[in-house]
């Protein structure tokens, strides 16, 4: 590796938040520096110990204080606990300088309204839509007389494309609105009630909804608003709360959520000020990934932005669910119904028609557009039953007479064939139905027009036809080669349909438009910035990374850092550079076995739920595995079993329950609150086993430390099931942008590889800790057929011993008798 001081850019040290940085933190840090001085991106693999978020965000200072190059930091990882560790680190960072860097770290609205944290808001209304309609509101209420067109403000406030130069709206409107929802307000006193609290603060607000003073509502029927939306505009859409409310300059929800409510002003509407004003940005991936959570961001999102992408081994899995659309079947009932209100109501009179008419063609929508969009959502949803009706019928028979006997999981319909590019049978089917791409196109604006009119005329819905026709508008737009469409049931018993014979008393159906490919959706967000750092401690194998996350298309030149890289490469293009870094804990303080036994596949091991635990019906291949689990199990301390899925957990922990001294915990697919109940009691003792599926929430993103976790054994390759249509539409559009040679390594192998990877890296989290490693199953030795050993790093090789099972037990007792 370089030698960091050969550089010349030590000015990073000021900005180190520790006295020494680690071994391979200083390379670190300068490898950043450098990719972001040449526009360009570092992607880093480096295990736990590496200190790869403080080596990032000391770069990252160092290129906004000490260059002319970026403004801001954005920084995005998908897990809450490492969101916590960045502002932990960046506020130690902080307490070393005399002008610490701003920060903020982002939560969503959901989080922060009062009302909706509070459960004030009807059942029925999603805190996000409740939110939207007394923003709009608020916005018509606070209107400067005069100014514009009342509607156009509204919509442009609530779009956030208002333009501040051209005030449109008035302040003391906005402080009269907050006034009048105090408990004191002269014109709606109520002696005693109390003040709304939420995140441990009082409001000055009552809790209940207020409805808009008469005096400053058109009409009889007053409007709901937003308090705390109203005082934002009393205050010309500024935050009383500034980043001294944080420790060292750095605020979270705990600081700007109960300052906010305190003053009166939205929590969210605080938080998104501050942001743009911020240093440092520290949110999740939707806020920088996600369609409809970007525009939170979008005005800090440039060329001067420097970003920090965490546990980037996540990035192809969590933004191919971000980029894919989903659209049920209640939610196509409810914009057919929408339109159905405005055609009904049309058709009462003479006048209501004209109003009606009045309201779109400002919207230039004429009413017969309305109707044929409530005819087009009809009619699709009865394709959609009998298309699901018909898969049921061919794949299930007898369902009709007892839907409970249908399986107890989420199933896929694909509406064309995922391995091979072609259009979808719903699109063919509305084709022949005269529902051509005209149709398609315009089911947003006509969604939006109806929309306006159910709220002008004050008609009581919650209407959803514009979210619906933009949906509509993608599945039309879309192409099919990156995109698989298909009928996604939901396995959700309905207990208001027992004993009907309704495919809805045992799912929920809807239309997906599954993303197959995302790179070409990350090069174009990682375009649009400066450079930044992507780094996990499993990303191996880099070169391969690079090309599915998008990196290498903005590469002009790319530059692989362990070659050696100079500044005349710079020159060249945005290089993207790619370092891996060792464990840095003293190899003498772990064991890490390659057990070669048959490999754990379906065909070799025989259906788990048709053999006893004890193994009088086993084939050898469940032998050979009872042995090394049984081996492994006896391990002092802590063990995690990692099967390849809950139904091989279910065997293994059956069976382990009956041949080892220590409590078994099986984990199983199932809810959070369950999950996180199995974790704490396997922590709670130092003797346990937690069996587990390696695909599981169990065995990434969580903190094994200290004693929690002695020995991890993976056992076989945790593929996703490669007969499910998605995973074949994956295949395949990996195929066509990476070449067929590399579709099933790309899209299936090296994402597998890294989960186990992540499980057997949840045991050594710091110098002092001794654990022991395994890998269990033929295909990690080297040589094998179908070898993933290639796939490991190569530090990470030479560590591995290989033996068979009948050894495993004889090495695991001298490696503890060695450490007792």
């Amino acid at each position: 590796m370089a030698d960091p001081a050969s550089t010349g850019t030590e000015s990073w040290r000021e900005y180190f938040g520790f006295d020494e940085p680690y071994d391979n933190q200083a390379d670190a840090v300068e490898r950043a520096i450098e990719a972001g001085k040449a526009r360009g991106f570092l992607a880093m693999e480096g295990p736990c110990g590496t200190g790869k978020t403080m080596a990032a965000l000391t770069a990252a200072a160092t290129l906004v204080r000490d260059t002319d190059l970026y403004e801001r930091v954005v920084v995005v990882t998908p897990v809450k606990q490492q969101l916590q560790q960045f502002v932990d680190d960046l506020r130690t960072l902080n307490a070393g300088l005399d002008d610490p860097l701003t920060g903020i770290s982002l939560v969503g609205k959901r989080d922060l309204c009062p009302y909706g944290r509070e459960g004030l808001f009807p059942e029925d209304a999603s805190t996000h839509d409740r939110c939207e309609d007394l923003r709009e509101a608020t916005a018509r209420l606070v209107e400067d007389d005069g100014r514009s067109d009342g509607a156009a403000v509204a919509d442009a406030a609530v779009a956030g494309e208002a333009d501040d130069d051209d005030q449109w709206w008035d302040p003391r409107k906005g402080q009269d609105l907050a006034a009048a929802a105090r408990p004191d307000a002269a014109s709606q006193a109520t002696l005693g009630e109390d003040t709304l609290s939420t995140g441990g603060a009082n409001s000055p607000y009552r809790p209940s909804q207020p409805t808009a003073p008469e005096s400053m509502a058109e009409g009889s029927d007053p409007p709901l608003y937003c308090p705390f939306e109203a005082d934002w505009y009393a205050r010309n859409k500024g935050s009383p709360v500034d980043f001294s409310a944080g420790e060292h300059g750095v605020v979270t929800m705990a600081d700007y959520l109960p300052a906010a409510t305190e003053r009166g002003t939205c929590p969210h509407r605080v938080m998104s000020v501050l942001l743009s004003a911020a240093d440092v940005i520290v949110g999740n991936y939707n806020h920088l990934f996600d369609p409809a959570s970007r525009p939170l961001l979008s005005d800090v999102l440039d060329e001067q932005t420097l970003v920090i992408v965490d546990e980037a081994h996540r990035l192809e899995e969590r933004v191919r669910d971000l980029l894919s659309d989903r659209l049920g079947r209640q939610t196509i009932v409810q914009a057919r119904n929408d339109c159905n209100t405005l055609i009904q109501r049309a058709q009462q009179s003479a006048d209501h028609k004209r109003q009606v008419r009045e309201v779109l063609s400002a919207r230039e929508v004429p009413l017969d557009a309305v109707d044929q969009a409530r005819k087009f959502y009809d009619d699709l949803l009865g394709w959609l039953d009998d298309r699901v009706e018909s898969f049921l019928d061919a794949e299930y028979e007898g369902w009709r007479a007892d839907p409970s006997t249908l399986p107890e999981h989420d199933l896929e319909i694909p509406l064309r064939d995922p391995d091979t590019v072609e259009q979808d049978e719903l699109t063919e089917w509305a084709e022949r139905r005269g529902y051509d791409g005209t149709v398609w196109r315009t089911l947003s604006q006509v969604g939006a027009a109806v929309e306006d009119v159910i709220d002008q005329l004050g008609l009581t819905r919650q209407p959803v036809c514009a979210a619906v026709g933009v949906l509509a508008g993608h599945w039309w737009e879309r192409d099919h080669a990156t995109f698989l469409r298909e009928i996604e049931l939901e396995h959700s018993p309905d207990e208001r349909r027992r004993g009907e014979a309704d495919y809805r008393a045992a799912y929920t159906a809807g239309l997906c438009c599954y993303n197959c490919m995302p790179a070409t959706a990350l090069r174009n967000v990682f375009d649009d910035l400066g450079g930044g750092v992507l780094m996990s401690a499993t990303l191996e194998p880099l070169d391969v990374f690079t090309r599915v996350s998008g990196l290498d298309e903005i590469a002009e030149n790319g530059t692989d850092e362990r070659s050696g890289a100079t500044d005349a490469d710079e020159e060249s293009g945005r290089p993207v550079r790619t370092t891996t870094y060792d464990l840095p804990f003293p190899p003498e303080n772990r064991a890490s076995y390659l057990v070669d036994a048959t490999p754990f596949t379906a065909r070799n091991r025989g259906d788990p739920a048709a053999m006893e635990p004890l193994g009088d019906d086993w084939n050898p291949t469940r032998d050979e595995y009872a042995q090394a689990l049984r081996a492994l199990a006896r391990s002092p301390g802590n063990v995690m079993i990692a099967m390849p899925n809950y139904r091989e957990a279910r065997w293994a922990g059956a069976y382990l329950d009956e041949a080892v001294d220590k409590q078994v915990l099986i984990d199983e697919s199932s809810s959070n609150e369950e999950t996180e109940r199995t974790k704490r009691e396997f922590f709670r003792g130092d003797g346990r086993v937690l069996v587990t599926s390696t695909r599981g929430t169990l065995t990434e993103g969580v903190d094994y430390d200290g004693a929690k976790l002695s020995t991890c054994a993976v056992v076989g390759i945790p593929l996703v099931n490669i007969g499910s249509p998605r995973v074949r539409g994956v295949q395949r559009a990996y195929g066509d942008a990476f070449g067929e040679e590399n579709a099933f390594e790309y899209a299936l192998t090296v994402p597998a590889v890294r989960r186990a990877r992540q499980a057997i890296g949840r045991v050594i989290r710091g110098a002092d800790e001794v654990g022991v490693r395994a890998l269990v199953g033929r295909r990690y030795a080297p040589d094998a057929r179908h070898s993933v050993y290639p796939y490991l790093p190569e530090g990470e090789r030479e560590e591995f011993t290989r033996m068979t099972p009948d050894f495993l037990a004889s090495q695991l007792d001298s490696f503890w008798d060695d450490h007792r």
